[in-house]
């Protein structure tokens, strides 16, 4: 008997997946995020790769008069511009994609060796724009906030008054705000504490916090220090808001999408095919008021609720 039930009547699993073709996915790369804030800016093409800030001097000098229905001297006034404005230079994120044509040659079915290298190589170039964006010494969020667009939370942890005094220095067309996941979710944990959980709003098929009907926009490209604290940031956009834009060169040799460019550098002695990958970029805060920062914000601040779940 136990000779017999060691015999098989069909063939087994392990045979037969001998046969099959298994359906293979594309690579999966975890550092690829949304990037919602590429996304939300408004992009300015510029020329020559230079954007110049053209701002006024002086404005509180300039006259006007309220009609007083009489034949008194009108102010006589001018608006004068800055003498010398700041001028942003685009930034280039690059690099050298080699890929050996054999591998190309032969192991492109059913994903396309190339393809496949050329777009995983894309999105870490477009993560590290996102990240320059906001961190870059130079033309970043973080390094060109006014003095006086910068508050500190009140107790560390991000509260809703932490928030609504954000608001009133970006008061005038607020668009959103930027903070890193983990300090949106400690919002959520004061909003919760306080009674007032914040609503949501649907923005590119996604679901996002919201405080007085701003949206709070995550980006794990905020900083956090070693002290376990980040900044939350609030934007207002757009060229015509006098807001904060981004900036890129059109027209590019090889243009893949706006201020990227994909070139063909040949193949070497050792059949290894080069492409030249480029992004170029930078970002604009046209007025001071454009932008604010929150600083210190604590994100491992947890409550108990006793009462609530009883």
């Amino acid at each position: 008997m136990a000779e017999n039930q060691d015999v098989r009547q069909a063939l087994g699993d392990h045979a037969a997946r001998q046969l099959a073709n298994a359906t293979k996915t594309v690579p999966q790369y975890s550092i690829i995020t949304p990037r919602w804030l590429v996304h939300l800016l408004q992009w300015q093409p510029v020329e020559a790769g230079i954007f110049r800030l053209n701002k006024v001097k002086n404005a509180a000098q300039i006259r006007v008069a309220c009609s007083r229905r009489d034949e008194a001297e009108l102010p006589q006034t001018f608006v004068d511009y800055e003498d010398q404005p700041r001028e942003y230079f685009l930034n280039a994120v690059t690099t050298i994609l080699d890929v050996h044509t054999r591998v190309s040659d032969l192991y492109s079915s059913p994903h396309d060796q190339i393809k496949e290298q050329l777009r995983l190589t894309i999105e870490t170039i477009k993560e590290r724009q996102e990240s320059e964006l906001i961190n870059n010494p130079e033309y970043g969020l973080l390094a060109n906030v006014d003095p006086t667009q910068r508050i500190s939370t009140l107790t560390g942890a991000p509260t809703p008054d932490d928030l609504d005094e954000l608001i009133a220095k970006v008061w005038k067309e607020p668009g959103f705000f930027l903070a890193h996941p983990l300090a949106i979710a400690a919002f959520g944990r004061e909003c919760t504490r306080r009674g007032v959980p914040p609503p949501t709003v649907s923005l590119f098929g996604s679901q996002f916090l919201t405080w007085r009907g701003l949206p709070l926009i995550p980006s794990d490209k905020v900083p956090i220090d070693e002290d376990g604290k980040t900044k939350i940031l609030l934007l207002r956009v757009g060229d015509k808001r006098q807001g904060v834009v981004g900036l890129y060169q059109p027209g590019l040799a090889g243009e893949q999408s706006p201020g990227l460019s994909v070139r063909f550098m040949g193949i070497n002695r050792n059949a290894i095919a080069s492409y030249l990958i480029s992004l170029y970029c930078s970002l604009a805060v046209l007025t001071e008021d454009a932008l604010a920062v929150l600083d210190d914000v604590e994100i491992g601040k947890y409550h108990d609720y006793p009462d609530t779940y009883k």
